[in-house]
């Protein structure tokens, strides 16, 4: 049995902040938890991912809460690593003295949510302390502590947290703390849930738990068809994306954070605990091609939902550009001035104002992931569109038809006023074409000539006013010489074939201008101007975008060697968050849905190109 020390001085709240890179995430397909290298879990929303914080160290390491667990010895060394095709998380700690490590894991399926972590000794001996400190909403509340026979309670305005623990607990101001060492083969299992009630788990539930876990992800993830190159990195990228579903109502947020900086010190700090229906529409794409149809199906579900309420709107656009995980719309923006942000990066937002924009994306990106899934159901994978779900969906082609023309936010939802942008116009063409050829594949009512008269439109407005002869190049919005990275879904959503001249032409300037070492550039705010102060790094989203158009162009050694430089971007986990500064460090929301599953598709596609064997074409001089 692990041995209960005498307290010592403790060290208190982290005094600073691990790099973002420095993490892993655990989580129950409700919500998930940010545990960094060192041992810390400095950020968990406990029941839903939008939920306010318990533990917010990551964005105030004083203020905002934490759960620690680690060496008391500060020259031991932590590495971490997940239990191979899972998301249960191993931070191992190795000293002189001994090696020991600890499992992170959240359980599947039914009875109450919990957060478990098992420290098991290895060899040798070595000593812990472990430390925790809630904060309620969102580190606004400190708790009262209570110590238990079998762990202590913290309360807080009405909520409540308690931890099970075989050892006991010492009440300190802001939480409680214990010390022991561990020795090999020994086990200590403490288990976090909401509540008022400190349970104790066993030696045998906590390995069947754990046990039952492991099965849960593993079984999901033999459902997988890709049989690549890049195996390892895909179904991690994969893993990542189911993590980040919420199961009651199928939603995917865009990642599990919010107001990580684009920037460290700046102001573009953004919560993205939502579901997008851009990330969502694209991630439920990601996961059909790799075969997880149960994935679609949710989807379906939360689609059907907003559809029946967009069918009939009070005014305004339709169909928001996000929603709360449950489907529900109302994400008012707020600031948390208590708050310093991660590395002093302020203000620190919850909610998102960017829900109330005029994006007219994401039309074309919810009419694809339909007929995506028309497609597989019509190959005996899915279920076919019902005709009430059609015929919610006809007016909002409609309301597409009459305001494709109209100036909006766009897709990186700038604050800098509305602009007629290339990438809308596309996807509102995305829309139409994609319910029209559901429409004629099922015979399903619709207006198909005046479809088909508002889809040429658009195409000739894209190729008269979207494209520059100047630059030679397909560009930002109207009357602008900006490139823009968005434009890089031309091919991937087939408006123009990937070896159109106009289209090769584009791809050089993107490559000369916004392209560094493989690494892509959303755009030039200093040319486009976004209402933000401030600049960010590279967009790894877009970087995969990159990969794959190089790919269908068949300028094969030059994708793949971008995708393989791409990949030693990630962290030690196979994790990536939204952007990559310049000196390769993560930034922005971390894990970021978006850019897992464009990797996904890059490497479906480089892979495909790559078994073709044909010889790679030699890319033209960006000159």
């Amino acid at each position: 049995m692990a041995a209960e020390l005498p307290p010592t001085r403790w060290p208190g709240p982290p005094t600073a902040y691990l790099p973002i890179a420095e993490h892993g995430i655990i989580g129950d397909l409700h919500t998930a938890a940010v545990v960094g290298s060192d041992g810390t879990i400095d950020w968990f929303c406990p029941g839903r991912f939008d939920g306010p914080s318990v533990f917010g160290a990551l964005l105030d390491c004083e203020r905002g809460g934490f759960y620690r667990i680690a060496p008391a010895d500060p020259l031991a060394r932590s590495k971490q690593l997940y239990l191979p095709d899972t998301n249960v998380l191993v931070t191992r700690f190795l000293s002189p003295g001994g090696v020991s490590e600890i499992q992170d894991f959240m359980p599947v399926g039914g009875g109450p949510q919990r957060l478990i972590r098992s420290v098991v000794g290895v060899r040798g001996a070595l000593r812990f302390r472990l430390e925790l400190e809630p904060r309620f909403g969102y580190g606004l509340q400190e708790p009262q502590v209570t110590i238990e026979p079998t762990g202590a309670v913290f309360r807080a305005q009405g909520d409540a947290l308690a931890l099970g623990s075989p050892l006991a607990l010492e009440a300190t101001s802001a939480g409680a703390t214990a010390e022991f060492e561990l020795a090999a083969g020994e086990r200590l299992t403490f288990v976090l849930q909401a509540g008022d009630r400190a349970v104790l788990l066993g030696a045998r539930d906590a390995e069947r738990l754990g046990d039952e876990t492991v099965r849960f992800w593993r079984g999901w993830l033999r459902q997988s068809s890709y049989q690549g190159r890049w195996r390892e990195i895909v179904d991690r990228s994969a893993l990542t994306l189911k993590l980040l579903s919420y199961e009651p109502s199928g939603a995917i947020v865009a990642a599990p954070t919010a107001s990580l900086p684009e920037r460290i010190g700046g102001t573009r700090n953004w919560d993205y605990r939502y579901a997008w229906l851009r990330d969502f529409a694209f991630s439920i794409f990601a996961l059909s091609r790799l075969g997880f149809a149960a994935e679609a199906v949710a989807f379906n579900g939360f689609r059907r939902k907003i559809s029946s309420a967009a069918a009939a709107p009070t005014g305004g656009s339709p169909l928001d550009v996000m929603y709360r995980i449950d489907g529900e719309r109302c994400l008012t923006e707020l600031e948390l001035g208590h708050l310093e942000g991660y590395r002093g990066s302020r203000p620190v937002r919850i909610g998102n104002g960017a829900a109330s924009q005029l994006q007219l994306d994401v039309y074309g990106e919810l009419l694809d992931s339909i007929y995506l899934a028309e497609r597989q159901a019509l190959q005996g994978r899915g279920e076919l569109i019902a005709y009430d779900d059609w015929m919610n969906l006809v007016p909002l082609v409609d309301w597409v038809c009459e305001h494709w023309q109209e100036p909006d936010d766009g897709i990186w939802e700038t604050r800098g006023g509305r602009k007629r942008f290339t990438h809308s116009r596309l996807m509102c063409w995305v829309a139409i074409d994609r319910a029209m050829r559901i429409a004629t594949n099922r015979a399903l009512p619709a207006d198909l000539a005046r479809w088909t008269r508002v889809r040429d439109d658009i195409f000739a407005w894209i190729m008269a006013r979207g494209w520059s002869e100047r630059r030679q190049a397909f560009v930002q919005a109207e009357g602008s010489d900006v490139l823009d990275a968005s434009i890089l879904l031309m091919p991937l959503v087939h408006f123009i074939a990937p070896t159109d001249p106009r289209w090769l032409s584009t791809l050089r300037a993107i490559g000369s201008e916004l392209v560094s070492d493989s690494l892509v550039y959303r755009y030039d705010p200093a040319a486009a101007p976004d209402g933000i102060d401030g600049d960010e790094g590279t967009f790894s989203m877009c970087s995969f975008w990159y990969v794959e158009c190089l790919a269908r162009a068949g300028y094969l050694e030059d994708a793949q060697l971008a995708f393989e430089k791409m990949l030693t971007y990630a962290n030690h986990l196979g994790l990536y968050s939204e952007q990559i500064g310049s000196s390769g460090e993560l930034l922005g929301n971390f894990p970021q849905a978006f850019t897992h599953l464009a990797l996904i598709s890059a490497a479906i596609r480089l892979d495909r190109e790559l078994q073709t064997g044909r010889p790679s074409q030699a890319k033209p001089d960006a000159t």
